[in-house]
């Protein structure tokens, strides 16, 4: 039985379309340099409840349903007094997944067509939210946007991050990129 080579919609899109309009709006001279989705880091910190089991076991739940993957606990880089935190202590100080290729771009998808529109009075996401390198960072204050959790999932509420990691980005060519993709920024003051 031969596989069937599944591509994401966006990544067809990507490919067909938006590469070629993203050469020419930023007068770049070869296709390799447009900027490209890399890979979506979803990530949750457990703060001050990282010795609650029920909290960190939602947490990593939560992460799992809604990237549709496994995720890592990470434990403290380093030591600080104030937080009660000592260097790679037992408990983990949060869960993170990574997401390449299809899984990306679908993940992309899901959240600017379906989760964004769920958050409520969403007046779009801010312009001021890239890194040097072009990188877009967003948090949600709770999971419950995500059409994956279910009511018994929700009782814990926690808030996810979600970094989208462009490959040759900047600010302006991974702007355009994801206002290709759909992304709802809000609107600039004139």
């Amino acid at each position: 039985m031969a596989e069937t080579k599944y591509e994401a919609r966006l990544k067809t899109l990507y490919n067909e379309t938006v590469a070629k309009e993203l050469k020419d709006e930023l007068k770049l001279n070869n296709i390799n340099e447009v900027p490209k989705l890399d890979k979506v880091i979803v990530s949750s910190g457990v703060g001050k409840k990282r010795e609650d089991k029920r909290y960190t076991e939602t947490v990593e739940l939560t992460l799992t349903k809604i990237t549709g993957q496994a995720v890592t606990s990470r434990k403290a880089k380093k030591s600080i007094a104030q937080f009660k935190i000592r260097k790679g202590m037992g408990a983990p100080v949060g869960y993170l997944t990574t997401l390449r290729g299809n899984k990306a771009y679908e993940f992309t998808d899901r959240f600017i067509n379906i989760v964004l529109p769920h958050v409520r009075d969403f007046h779009g996401v801010s312009r001021k939210s890239f890194d040097a390198q072009g990188n877009y960072s967003i948090g949600l204050k709770d999971q419950t946007v995500f059409p994956e959790i279910s009511f018994e999932d929700s009782a814990v509420m926690h808030g996810i991050e979600i970094t989208f990691v462009i490959k040759n980005g900047s600010k302006e060519g991974s702007t355009k990129l994801l206002e290709k993709f759909g992304m709802p920024f809000e609107k600039e003051d004139k």
